[in-house]
């Protein structure tokens, strides 16, 4: 028999409660459930089979064909070149499985602690699993290596790239550039998704740099399906890019070659070889020929500088990684008399016949301001102040035009700012004024300043770009002719060609009196081709020949300052050939031919080369001769059609 207790009926009560709570907590579970399942599979369903088929499928740029580069001859300067290379391919999983990835590889490459952290650094920001470069240019027996291992280097696989080659080498160095990774500094102001890419290479230096976004070309696209871990699985589609821009510049590589031998040559015994020339058409501006020297390999950077290469350029003492014709600034010394006569003239402070005198020395308050030659000039004109290059004839000169008529000439010759020729590190050089010197030092113009301005020393520094930028300008007849190294620029797949030759300057003139132009040329006339000129040995050629009169051609010498030799060390005979080689008087030599018929302009500066005359004035009679004798700018007959490469 059953007895029930008296609170039985409390606990089936209490238990009834209980079922029901948790009945109505499963209820309301489920129900969340059943509205969530509602909400994924019902509502949201496209949202989620675009997001799953964007995880299957992956879309990635692919890197165009970059333009080529030629010298005016259609002769080939950059160009594309099939590699191998190793890839790692960024994964879901990277960070410690690449680590052990690329400590194989190590054993294989020789890769390095440093490159290992700087790739493991791309593979963190690659975008959409983006395949990271671990090293270019593999030879057979590393890709064998890397294939016989690829068990056990997951992720990593053998492409087909391209790099960069330049044919011509060191000899075009300056002129070309290099192209490199592209750097956080390159990605300033855009917004190309292509930059993003770690295959891509972006112009460091030179027309690489300076045409960039011509050279570069367009992205293309290639549609990969991608398995759970990111691999490509298969390719869906593909678009290829659009090539960059080929481009003619206007240097003719012979000539080039041409003065860059003869500017070594000249400095066969020197401490170090270092220097620069321009050649220019004073017609058209066209840059024919620009050496700076000693240059550089860019093939180095096209297949990753090491350490110790980029120390040994760093550490040269003639700085081979910079480029002289357009970033070495130097007092012109004595070529910028010309300027200075041609303000003189421009100004009223003097005409053709002003003679002023030269006893050696002239003083200024209790300072004497020295000519080079000590026993004195005597009483010249301007022509043979600048024949003579007579220091005391132009420190006159200058006293009575003035600071500010030199300036004013001197900025219209192009001195001072940097010209319109758009490789990049231009240096605009230093043309001294009043309002320059008071901002720059707080204190006034003094006579003194106007005396050393006279001759090209003191404050002023030009570029040999400058220097001949100026020549060009008096020889043309006083035309603004502008510097210019891009011939013609063509699509992939059309003709490259030379544009007609012009024969006739086309730029604006610089309104300067023609009688005035023409004493100046008389007197760069006579610095050659009169007995007592200051290059007066020059009439001869290399081979003590008298020059062909159809290339007679006109110059002034120049000898800058580096360190001045005091009254004390010149009793004890020390002469410059004693002094350290940095602080050696610059050698410079500007200009042009033929006399009588102008088309081209030259510009030498031998750094710590002495002595103008004697040292760049042979390197620029050469080089002048043989491009007068070559006659670039005139005729085309050499050039080779380069189109569809």
């Amino acid at each position: 028999m059953i007895r029930f207790r008296k609170d039985d009926g409390a606990r089936a009560g209490l238990f009834t409660r209980r079922a029901l709570l948790l009945g109505g907590a499963q209820l309301t579970l489920m129900s969340a459930l059943a509205g969530r399942l509602y909400q994924l599979q019902i509502l949201e369903s496209e949202r989620f089979s675009t997001l799953a088929e964007e995880n299957r499928v992956n879309v990635r740029l692919l890197a165009p064909t970059r333009g080529l580069i030629f010298d005016r001859t259609g002769e080939p300067l950059a160009v594309n070149r099939n590699n191998f290379r190793a890839m790692l391919a960024s994964d879901r999983d990277r960070g410690r499985s690449a680590e052990i990835v690329l400590g194989r590889l190590d054993q294989i490459l020789d890769i390095g602690e440093a490159e290992r952290t700087r790739l493991l650094r791309e593979l963190r920001r690659s975008r959409n699993f983006q395949p990271v470069v671990v090293r270019e240019n593999l030879d057979w027996e590393q890709v064998s290596r890397i294939e016989f291992n690829a068990p056990d280097l997951p992720g990593v696989f053998i492409d087909i790239g391209q790099t960069r080659d330049y044919p011509q080498g060191e000899l075009m160095s300056h002129i070309v550039g290099y192209t490199g990774r592209v750097s956080e500094e390159d990605l300033a102001g855009r917004d190309d998704p292509l930059l993003q890419l770690p295959t891509i290479r972006f112009g460091k230096k030179g027309v690489e740099r300076a045409l960039e976004d011509d050279l570069r070309g367009h992205a293309g696209a290639v549609q990969v399906e991608v398995n759970a871990v990111g691999r490509i699985v298969r390719e869906l589609d593909r678009t290829e890019g659009q090539p960059g821009d080929n481009v003619l510049l206007t240097v003719d590589v012979e000539l080039q070659r041409f003065a860059a031998d003869r500017l070594r040559a000249q400095q066969a015994n020197a401490e170090h070889k270092s220097g620069s020339l321009v050649v220019m058409d004073i017609v058209t501006g066209d840059i024919l020929a620009m050496v700076s020297e000693p240059g550089f390999d860019p093939n180095v950077f096209a297949r990753g500088i090491t350490p110790a290469e980029w120390r040994d350029l760093l550490e040269d003492p003639a700085h081979p990684l910079n480029n002289k014709a357009i970033a070495g600034v130097y007092p012109p010394g004595s070529t910028y008399k010309v300027a200075v006569a041609l303000a003189a003239l421009e100004s009223g402070a003097i005409d053709g016949g002003t003679i002023l005198n030269c006893p050696g020395f002239i003083e200024l308050g209790n300072i004497k301001f020295h000519c080079w030659w000590k026993g004195g000039h005597g009483g010249l004109n301007v022509v043979g102040g600048i024949s003579n290059s007579c220091d005391c004839f132009f420190y006159q000169a200058a006293q009575r035009t003035g600071v500010d008529k030199i300036d004013e000439m001197a900025t219209k010759l192009g001195f001072g700012q940097v010209s319109t020729l758009g490789l990049p590190g231009e240096a605009a050089g230093n043309q001294p004024s009043r309002a320059w010197k008071q901002d720059k030092y707080n204190v006034p113009w003094q006579p003194g300043d106007t005396f050393n301005l006279g001759i090209g020393q003191g404050y002023m520094t030009a570029t040999p770009l400058q220097l001949a930028i100026m020549t060009s300008r008096i020889a043309n007849g006083g035309y603004d002719v502008q510097p210019n190294l891009l011939l013609a620029k063509a699509a992939p797949r059309q003709e490259l060609a030379p544009p007609t030759p012009q024969l006739k300057v086309s730029a604006s003139s610089l309104r300067i009196d023609r009688r005035h132009l023409a004493l100046v040329h008389e007197g760069m006339n006579q610095v050659v081709n009169s007995p007592t000129g200051t290059a007066a040995q020059l009439r001869l050629d290399a081979e003590n020949k008298p020059i062909d009169p159809a290339f007679h051609f006109a110059g002034k010498t120049g000898t800058a300052q580096v360190k001045r030799i005091t009254e004390r060390e010149r009793a004890m005979g020390i002469t410059q050939e004693q002094l350290p080689w940095h602080l050696r008087h610059h050698a410079l030599f500007v200009c042009f031919g033929p006399v009588d018929n102008p088309r081209y302009a030259c510009a030498v500066v031998v750094e710590h080369g002495m002595a103008g005359g004697a040292t760049a004035g042979p390197i620029g009679r050469d080089v002048l001769l043989e491009t007068m004798k070559r006659d670039p700018s005139r005729r085309l007959d050499r050039f080779r059609k380069t189109a569809s490469l």
